[in-house]
């Protein structure tokens, strides 16, 4: 098969991925090449299109071998098997990562003109190039992918040789490539015009994608930034038998409000998930920062680990919240944290509230026992790479919440996500879960 140019690659390619149509799929080209074949797959599927730009982190005294990759949103992936050959000193290490940011950066602003990325989590990445040569590239971005909390990865060219098909199918989820030739050199003997695609075509293309995009879907997923707050006060709320303190902030034109839910020795005015919150905030959705017990009963240790007591007073917030004008019509969510966690899916569990999505942050879902296969919303399970202990208890939880429930683990974080930029990966993610679901959840209400 010889294609004539990228476009026609891609069409025949769409044809063969057509089952994908409908599907919570975001098409992703590798630049520059892959993105004329993915606009092409994402036209015909209907779906978002977006780049995926990777940096390969090489040896420095052997570039071609790859320690690992890297990707935005301080994504890093590292191969253990190679660091561990190589042992390259965490100096070293960190400046061939940061040359490579650099570079990555650069790229990102060419091609996206300031746009933020599509968010994967959750969702089914496509990755898309105009073919495989070693598939070195389509790996990284494969892992990148993955990291960055997509549910499903498929890649998908139009040509590749045999070998790199093969080497990625252990990356992907699946691997669709339309012709495998014996004699492959090349990707470029495969195309009849395979001109060299410039950056300014890239970035016309993501352009009349985005439009296109919007003219489909009126769905906002993002606050104005001049658009005033709805509510940004200090509150009380009434629970049996006590009286709960609490801050509600409600952005303008918000898309659903996210009730927090603090662990042991936390309170509403603690810094992280104050930090979590203004992320949220900035994306459209509003936020209820409260305390759980009263200060008098937060000096009761047996309180603070009576996760259905803490549950029953998350039930009674969200009655409470859906009976204000300002918050009602809103879709909810909940985000807890290390004991607040296993409230916040115990709470979720209970027919009396209609919860959309939930998210722990180093939590302890465990805590909800026999609730966990009760959970019907989309459940996201964020755990430091070094917070071993919970980390076993979260794989634990996430099999007994089964289908819609992910885990998604950030490299050499601890417990508390106190690491540089730990705790801005845990909100990013965060926010894409809570914008994809309950933007999703309000539109279903329209």
């Amino acid at each position: 098969m010889i294609f004539n140019d990228r476009t026609d690659a891609g069409r025949q390619l769409a044809e063969r991925l057509q089952p994908l149509r409908g599907e919570n799929v975001v098409v992703l080209g590798l630049p520059r090449g892959g993105v004329p074949v993915a606009f092409e797959v994402a036209r015909a599927l209907d779906a978002p299109l977006d780049v995926i730009v990777v940096r390969k982190l090489g040896v420095p005294y052997q570039p071609e071998l790859a320690l690992g990759a890297i990707g935005e949103g301080d994504v890093r992936v590292l191969d253990e098997r190679i660091t561990g050959q190589v042992r390259l000193p965490t100096e070293e290490l960190a400046e061939v990562e940061r040359a490579e940011r650099a570079e990555l950066l650069r790229r990102v602003e060419k091609f996206r003109a300031g746009q933020d990325r599509t968010a994967l989590v959750g969702r089914t990445a496509l990755i898309v190039d105009d073919g495989l040569a070693t598939g070195s590239t389509a790996r990284a971005a494969c892992q990148v992918a993955r990291a960055q909390g997509a549910a499903r990865v498929i890649l998908a060219v139009p040509v590749g040789a045999a070998d790199a098909v093969r080497l990625l199918q252990r990356d992907a989820d699946d691997v669709v490539c339309l012709e495998t030739p014996a004699r492959f050199m090349a990707v470029g003997q495969w195309y009849s015009n395979f001109r060299q695609t410039t950056d300014r075509e890239v970035a016309g293309l993501l352009d009349r994608a985005a439009r296109r995009t919007a003219q489909q879907s009126p769905e906002r997923a993002a606050v104005a930034a001049d658009d005033p707050p709805l509510c940004d006060e200090d509150v009380e709320v009434l629970t049996d038998p006590v009286q709960l303190s609490g801050h509600l902030t409600i952005p303008g034109n918000p898309i659903g409000v996210v009730a927090f839910a603090h662990g042991s020795g936390s309170s509403r005015h603690s810094p992280r998930n104050r930090y979590v919150a203004a992320e949220l905030n900035q994306a459209g959705l509003g936020s209820l920062l409260f305390d759980l017990l009263t200060p008098q009963e937060e000096l009761d240790r047996t309180k603070v680990f009576d996760v259905e007591l803490l549950a029953q007073r998350l039930v009674e917030v969200t009655l409470w919240l859906g009976a204000r004008a300002d918050a009602g019509s809103l879709p909810v969510g909940y985000f807890g944290a290390s004991t607040g966690a296993g409230a916040a899916l115990w709470a979720a569990a209970d027919p009396r509230v209609d919860v959309r999505a939930v998210v722990s942050r180093g939590g302890r879902p465990d805590l909800a026992g026999p609730r966990l296969a009760d959970v019907d919303a989309p459940t996201l399970l964020i755990v430091g790479g070094r917070d071993e202990t919970v980390l076993a208890l979260n794989r634990s939880a996430q099999a007994a919440v089964g289908r819609g429930c992910q885990l998604i683990v950030v490299p050499d974080a601890t417990h508390l996500f106190e690491e540089p930029g730990a705790l801005g990966r845990v909100a990013a993610l965060a926010r894409d879960w809570f914008v994809q679901h309950l933007t999703r959840a309000a539109a279903t209400t329209l």
